[in-house]
């Protein structure tokens, strides 16, 4: 799988754009199912970054680097996982080479704070997407696979709200963590999965769905 040069395509600054944050994710995570689930939070957590650029007003070069500064995030927020998945190491290992290497303070925080148990607050609303995102967009994969056409397009919010509900369905992704996302973005929890589901769909062929 190779989605270099995808969909999200952003002006590049120096070394810290969507291009090395793919290069670092493919070198440190071999797994194919890893490397979508990045794909997949990235799309949700770009329109996220998309939502917030058009409500701020931006336009340009500054619209880009924000949009960028979401891309590469949600990237990159798993990136050490494979190698390094206990609690005790997962995202630290990441976020001390992404340091090394000097990734944008903005885009380390907000990984450090996707984990719960990090003790990293959330802040920013780049935090806030990071984690409402990434159990949910999991989530919404698990959904469209046990749909018989395995896409993305046949499932509905409806759908996932009953998921939900059935604790043997997707038992690793925490409900809890996709409730709290939503309410500490400020949206209804609806909205926001609709949200999400709507960015998948737009960009089904580059996650397999």
């Amino acid at each position: 799988m190779d989605t270099e040069d995808s969909f999200m395509q952003q002006p590049e600054n120096a070394n810290y754009g969507r291009q090395q944050a793919w290069q670092l994710l493919t070198e440190w995570t071999a797994g194919e199912s890893l490397r979508k689930h990045a794909l997949a939070v990235e799309i949700c957590v770009t329109a996220c970054g998309e939502a917030e650029a058009d409500r701020l007003g931006l336009s340009g070069a500054e619209r880009d680097s924000l949009i960028g500064l979401y891309s590469t995030t949600a990237l990159l927020h798993d990136f050490d996982y494979e190698r390094h998945p206990t609690a005790a190491e997962h995202p630290f290992v990441g976020v001390r080479e992404l340091e090394r290497l000097g990734w944008p303070v903005e885009l380390r925080t907000a990984i450090l704070g996707h984990a719960q148990y990090s003790g990293v607050q959330r802040v920013t609303h780049l935090d806030k997407s990071l984690f409402a995102c990434d159990e949910l967009a999991g989530f919404l994969t698990a959904c469209a696979l046990v749909k018989p056409t395995k896409a993305i397009a046949d499932v509905e919010v409806a759908s996932v709200r009953k998921k939900m509900k059935d604790k043997a369905f997707a038992r690793a992704v925490n409900r809890e963590d996709i409730i709290q996302g939503a309410a500490e973005l400020g949206v209804e929890l609806d909205a926001h999965i609709g949200f999400c589901l709507e960015a998948m769909k737009r960009h089904a062929t580059e996650i397999g769905l």
